[in-house]
C-alpha cells in the first residue's frame, strides 16, 4: 500500500511494503517485502532497505545507507553521510552508514557518518552514535571512540 498523499518515484517497492502519508522515495531507492515505512519520511537515491523493516515517522535515510533485514529505527532518528556538510561543497565525500541484520535504533538517536552498527545491536533513544557498533552490543548516551 502506498498511501496517495507519498511521492514515490521508484519501482523497486516489495511485495506487501506500506508507505504512508507524506513521505517521499526518490526512483533509484530499493525497498524490500513487508516494511513499514511511517508518515513524513525521506528515503533517498542510493538506498537499500531489506525485508521486515520498520522506519518510524520522521526519518531521512540519505545516500549510501544500508539497512539489512528485521530492523527497526525509532522515530526521528539521524542519518548522517557527510563528516564535514558545508553548503554546494561539490567535493564532499559520502560515507555510507549500515545497520545489520535486527538491530533496533531508539527515537532521536543520530548515527554519524561511516557507521556500521552490527547485528542486533540496540542503539537506546537519544543516544549519539560516532563510532561502530558491535553485533549484539547495546549503546545509550554519546558512544566514544575505541583506541
Amino acid at each position: 500500500m502506498i498511501h496517495h498523499t507519498s511521492n514515490v518515484q521508484s519501482n523497486n517497492i516489495g511485495k506487501d511494503t506500506n508507505i504512508w502519508q507524506f513521505c517521499v522515495v526518490l526512483p533509484n531507492a530499493k525497498i524490500g517485502e513487508n516494511c513499514n515505512i511511517c508518515s513524513h519520511c525521506f528515503i533517498e537515491n542510493d538506498v537499500v532497505i531489506g525485508d521486515n523493516v520498520t522506519i518510524k515517522c520522521g526519518v531521512y535515510i540519505w545516500d549510501g545507507t544500508i539497512i539489512e533485514d528485521n530492523v527497526f529505527i525509532g522515530q526521528n532518528a539521524t542519518f548522517c553521510n557527510d563528516r564535514y556538510p558545508k553548503s554546494r561543497n561539490k567535493n564532499w565525500v559520502l560515507e555510507p552508514v549500515i545497520i545489520k541484520r535486527g538491530a533496533s535504533i531508539g527515537a532521536n538517536a543520530t548515527i554519524l557518518p561511516g557507521i556500521t552498527i552490527g547485528e542486533n545491536a540496540k542503539i537506546g533513544a537519544g543516544a549519539i552514535v560516532t563510532r561502530d557498533v558491535e553485533p549484539n552490543e547495546t549503546v545509550i548516551g554519546i558512544t566514544k571512540r575505541r583506541k
